[in-house]
C-alpha cells in the first residue's frame, strides 16, 4: 500500500492499525476472554489451564473446580493427584497442577494470598509467563503492560502484515509499537475473535472479512 504525501512507513502503520481497531470493534463489540473467570485468582487457574486447550474445554473443568478450590490456599493444599484428576481434561494436567500448587503456595508465603498485580511479580510465579500475566494484567486489573500474543493473534497480525515475525515476543514487540496502548487488552480479543471466527488457520473466510480491502493476504 503506498504512503501517501508526508507520510513515513511508522506513522502510515500506526494509521493502519488503528483502521484495523476501529473496524474490528464494530464487528466484535462483545470481544473479551472467552474464559469464565469471577476473580484474579480464577483467571490465573483459567489461563494456566488453557495452554494447549480449548477455552470452551477449560470452562466445562472450571465450572466445577472453581466451587470446590476458593482461594489460593485451596489449591496450594490439594493433594497432586486429586487435583490432576480435577483438571485431566484439559490436557498435560500433571504439569498444569504442579504449576497450579506451586502458584498458589507463593502466593501464600510471598502475596498474602492475593495475586499479584505487576508484571515481574506475576512471571515469577511457578507456571505463569508473560502471556498469562499479560491475559491476568489486562482483564482482571485493568492494566496494559503488554499484549496477549496466542496463535490466533500471531497468525492474524502476520496475515495483516502488522508482524514479520513468528516469536511471539517479538510479534508483541512489534504491535506494541503501532497498537495505542489503552488498546493493548482489547486488541488481543479482538484478534482472536477474528481469527477463530473469520481469519481461520487452514481456509480463511477472506469473502466475509471486514478488512479484505486492507489486508495483504486477502485472497478476496
Amino acid at each position: 500500500m503506498p504512503l501517501k504525501r508526508g507520510e513515513t512507513k511508522d506513522t502510515a502503520m500506526t494509521a493502519r492499525t488503528q483502521e484495523i481497531i476501529s473496524r474490528l470493534k464494530r464487528e466484535y463489540p462483545e470481544a473479551k476472554t472467552e474464559l469464565n473467570w469471577s476473580s484474579p485468582l480464577e483467571l490465573l487457574v483459567a489461563t494456566i489451564l488453557s495452554a494447549q486447550c480449548t477455552d470452551v474445554r477449560v470452562n466445562r473443568v472450571t465450572e466445577t473446580l472453581f466451587r470446590k478450590y476458593r482461594s489460593a490456599e485451596d489449591y496450594a493444599q490439594a493433594s497432586p493427584g486429586e487435583l490432576e484428576e480435577d483438571i485431566r481434561p484439559t490436557g498435560f494436567y500433571r504439569n498444569k497442577a504442579k504449576a497450579i500448587r506451586g502458584m498458589a503456595q507463593a502466593i501464600l508465603t510471598e502475596h498474602g494470598g492475593e495475586v499479584p498485580r505487576s508484571m515481574e511479580e506475576l512471571v515469577a510465579l511457578p507456571g505463569v509467563g508473560r502471556k498469562t500475566a499479560n491475559v491476568v494484567l489486562g482483564n482482571a486489573f485493568g492494566v496494559d503492560e503488554g499484549i496477549v500474543v496466542d496463535t490466533h493473534v500471531r497468525r492474524v497480525a502476520q496475515r495483516l502484515g502488522l508482524t514479520g515475525h513468528s516469536d511471539p515476543e517479538k510479534i508483541e514487540r512489534d504491535l506494541m509499537q503501532s497498537v495505542p496502548r489503552e488498546e493493548w487488552t482489547v486488541f488481543s480479543h479482538l484478534l482472536i475473535f477474528h481469527g477463530r471466527r473469520v481469519c481461520k488457520a487452514r481456509r480463511p473466510l477472506c469473502e466475509d472479512c471486514v478488512l479484505n480491502d486492507i489486508c495483504p493476504s486477502s485472497l478476496v
